[in-house]
């Protein structure tokens, strides 16, 4: 039986570099770097652990004359598309540009006139850079403030629209949107208006969420959600801390729902009274042990004879774990009856063979 699956919205395909976003082009993620842009070692260092860990487009902010001198370096230097992140001053926009910058990121409440909205515009037309319109709850005009009361999901959503008006206007349509607030409920309900409103890709992200527990949440409730109904081209998860979570956490939800087609996906189950083996533990050493693999596997570990066989069946391959020894499972079917000290070793070694054989397959396809 096949696998229930999303049906995403259809929208207008750009590209950051070389990645497309929208389209059929699979969902991407997103990140921004915390260091100071003008460090440009630093940041060309956190632009390659962000690499390493799976992103594939990264913003960086655009604040000062300083951060734009070094742009070019950067852009040279990355392995990854670059987003110029830009408020309040167009020259710093056109700076980025002129840099060789694949993306520059404006918000509309901030960045000053239509006049010098039009030298963006022109700027990024000869060059063949898109541009996100990135509308934030936090600095919406004040026009629509005094209009709405406060930041509604209307108010966002206008303003976007009026920002994308003005750039047809001008004869530009590589343009990306997002509307994003600290509430999940109003982040969702904006993006849904939007969603009904304009076929441009939409960049998804709750901005502001926290740190730690709290802003994985909000994200993935926020983000999630979207998903499911279809709505959003890219993702960014906004956590405080080290960007590196934000990319992990992105790639947990796209995988939870089967819109991200790598790495492995484990089924584990809470654990309780039934258990009989530290499940944590051989949890994490597996996945210390496969976090090269790189196709798509559902994988189940298992410490449950209520639910663990079941489980195990119904996944690519997994185990359902006793006290001395656990059943071995593989494309739904028992392959016998293991000894637990031997048990994750043959997981792992069946796991990477799966995984060269995916590899190997879609090498042939291409």
């Amino acid at each position: 039986m096949k696998k229930m699956e999303i049906q995403r919205r259809k929208t207008k395909k750009i590209y950051i570099g070389s990645v497309p976003i929208g389209g059929d082009a699979p969902l991407t993620v997103q990140s921004m770097t915390k260091t100071r842009t003008s460090d440009a070692d630093a940041t060309i260092s956190q632009i390659n652990d962000l690499y390493q860990s799976g992103c594939q487009i990264v913003r960086v902010g655009v604040s000062d004359h300083a951060s734009a001198a070094v742009l070019k370096r950067i852009v040279k230097a990355s392995p990854l598309p670059i987003v110029a992140d830009i408020h309040f001053s167009y020259r710093l926009a056109l700076a980025a540009l002129e840099a060789g910058v694949h993306g520059v990121r404006i918000n509309p409440g901030n960045i000053g006139s239509k006049e010098n909205i039009r030298k963006i515009v022109q700027a990024a037309l000869a060059r063949g850079v898109p541009i996100r319109i990135g509308v934030n709850a936090g600095s919406l005009e004040k026009d629509l403030l005094e209009k709405y009361g406060r930041p509604t999901p209307e108010a966002l959503v206008e303003s976007a629209l009026r920002e994308v008006r003005t750039l047809e206007d001008l004869g530009f349509y590589d343009i990306e949107i997002s509307v994003k607030a600290s509430s999940v409920l109003e982040t969702v309900e904006a993006n849904r208006l939007l969603a009904s409103r304009t076929e441009y890709p939409l960049h998804l992200g709750v901005t502001e969420a926290g740190s730690g527990l709290a802003g994985i949440i909000k994200s993935a409730v926020g983000i999630g959600t979207l998903l499911i109904e279809g709505i959003g081209d890219t993702i960014r998860v906004s956590l405080t801390g080290d960007p590196v979570e934000e990319v992990t956490v992105a790639r947990e939800i796209l995988k939870s729902l089967g819109l991200l087609k790598e790495g492995i996906n484990i089924i584990s189950c809470p654990t309780c009274a039934r258990c009989q083996v530290d499940l944590l533990s051989i949890v994490q050493e597996f996945s210390e042990r496969t976090r090269d693999v790189k196709s798509l596997l559902d994988v189940a570990i298992m410490g449950c004879v209520v639910n663990g066989p079941g489980e195990a069946r119904e996944a690519e391959m997994g185990v359902a774990l006793g006290r001395t020894n656990g059943l071995f499972f593989q494309k739904g079917e028992e392959k016998g009856r293991i000894p637990l000290a031997k048990l994750l070793d043959l997981l792992v070694e069946e796991v990477r063979k799966a995984d060269r054989e995916k590899q190997l397959a879609e090498t042939h396809k291409t």
